[in-house]
């Protein structure tokens, strides 16, 4: 029985241009290490470790843990030296990227019949990010984190999307089979992919990303409109 949902964020409940919003993330960086990394080194350096972190296959090792093990290895300061300037660009900086995030009034509607349904409620983002900024980011979307039972960030997972891991490692928390779970989500590859594990999955085509391979048929898609009116004839549970 359907009993949980799990929400992509970016593009899914946070209608978001990648591309507007990594230029501003980065801008935003480059300023706040101006005094220690030349602008090209510091972005080269975070996306290098980033695709570390999505590479990992150690389930012993979080995802953090990895992006920090490796960003230290291209790097010449000592990253404990670094740590706070991370820490205080995410708690105060970091809200200067909200004007690239679009709202969509119709997500909260969403969110508020499957409460009032009695359905759980998960983020699962990438977790490429610390839970400040995934934090801020459901926020943007007029939602409140109190409302979900787990989100995903780079401290509490050990893989990231495509890796079907992810999927698992988040049925294993919250202690629910393929079968209770639908993935709700924009990205062709990275949120279909569930569907392998048999979750049931609505892809969202707003803000559609398909890179074409490989090809995962999601149960149901549509608009978040369409989504809005699958979930309004769900039953109560």
């Amino acid at each position: 029985m359907l009993d949980t949902f799990l929400f992509d964020l970016d593009g899914t409940l946070l209608p978001l241009d990648m591309e507007k919003f990594l230029t501003k993330y980065f801008s935003q960086l480059c300023i706040k290490f101006e005094s220690i990394f030349e602008p090209r080194t510091l972005q080269n350096a975070i996306w290098a470790s980033t695709n570390y972190m999505i590479s990992n296959t150690d389930k012993e090792k979080m995802n953090k843990d990895c992006f920090f093990e490796d960003f230290q290895s291209r790097i010449d300061h000592n990253i404990e030296d670094l740590y706070p300037i991370f820490d205080e660009f995410y708690k105060k900086d970091f809200v200067n990227i909200k004007e690239v995030a679009e709202p969509n009034p119709i997500v909260r509607e969403i969110i508020k019949v499957l409460k009032a349904k009695n359905y759980n409620l998960i983020i699962a983002t990438n977790p490429l990010f610390p839970k400040e900024a995934i934090y801020q980011r459901i926020d943007w979307a007029g939602l409140n984190v109190d409302d979900f039972m787990l989100v995903t960030s780079y401290e509490n997972m050990h893989f990231c999307k495509p890796n079907i891991q992810f999927y698992k490692e988040i049925l294993d928390k919250i202690n629910k089979t393929p079968e209770n779970t639908m993935m709700v989500g924009n990205d062709a590859q990275e949120d279909i992919i569930s569907s392998t594990l048999g979750m049931n999955t609505f892809l969202i085509e707003d803000y559609l990303v398909d890179r074409g391979l490989p090809v995962y048929i999601p149960d149901y898609r549509g608009s978040m409109e369409d989504f809005y009116k699958f979930v309004r004839e769900l039953p109560c549970i």
